[in-house]
């Protein structure tokens, strides 16, 4: 009896630590998983440095949707200077100075309330290459896990070259080489000041925005972005990005 008991005793040792011994091997198991899940995060982000990206998952649901899109990839020396100035002065102003996020903005769109927008050039980039759009919050976390990477990785002229190559100007509309052919019938290369500040003031909404056919509202914006791109053209505000 005695012999039985000191069994019992035993074996409730022996089975914490092999329970122990499990749930080591699994945290081990998924520190493991978790860093080629992060090296692969990195390796994707650092490809697209150097490879323009073929799209994000919006605009690849788009061209589901429409039956098709237009996009016509070009770089960043192929685009009027002028136009990347004015979506600097329309979408980001704080563009060279951040890290990706502009705390600033940030603080003032909290005062303001909910529908002042606070995303960065840099977080747009983020979520329309590897991301998908919608307000859930694990897009939302992935988006602040990959913003600062992006910044880390990529200059801020790349960063702009791949902005301007996919954001949407219109339904159906991707990237400012389309946008300057659909508007305008000019390449982006050709933009003049006001063309540029017209395709940069439907960016918020483009698909209820005509940069040919600008009402007040639209003019007016178009008007204080143009200002805005020629005071960074003037104190030299786009080094960063040689616009």
């Amino acid at each position: 009896m005695a012999g039985k008991r000191r069994n019992r005793k035993t074996s409730k040792p022996r089975l914490l630590d092999r329970a122990a011994m499990g749930l080591r091997r699994l945290a081990r198991w998924a520190a493991l998983a978790a860093s080629g899940v992060a090296a692969l995060l990195v390796a994707w982000i650092a490809l697209y440095r150097v490879v323009d990206p073929p799209g994000g998952l919006y605009m690849w649901g788009e061209s589901r949707r429409l039956g098709g899109i237009t996009q016509e990839w070009v770089d960043f020396d192929a685009i009027a200077p002028v136009m990347a100035r004015s979506v600097v002065a329309a979408e980001d102003v704080n563009f060279c100075n951040h890290w990706g996020f502009d705390l600033r903005a940030i603080r003032a769109a909290l005062a303001e309330g909910a529908d002042r927008g606070a995303s960065t050039i840099t977080q747009q980039v983020v979520k329309n290459t590897f991301l998908w759009h919608g307000r859930s919050w694990l897009r939302k976390a992935l988006e602040a896990v990959m913003t600062p990477l992006v910044e880390i990785l990529w200059p801020k002229q790349r960063i702009l070259e791949v902005y301007l190559n996919l954001a949407e100007f219109d339904e159906g509309i991707f990237g400012v080489q389309a946008a300057a052919q659909r508007y305008f019938a000019r390449d982006a290369r050709a933009l003049t000041a006001q063309e540029a500040a017209l395709l940069a003031a439907v960016l918020p909404a483009p698909q209820t925005r005509d940069a040919a056919r600008p009402d007040g509202f639209l003019g007016r914006r178009a008007a204080s972005i143009a200002d805005g791109a020629a005071t960074i053209a003037r104190d030299n505000r786009s080094a960063c990005f040689g616009g």
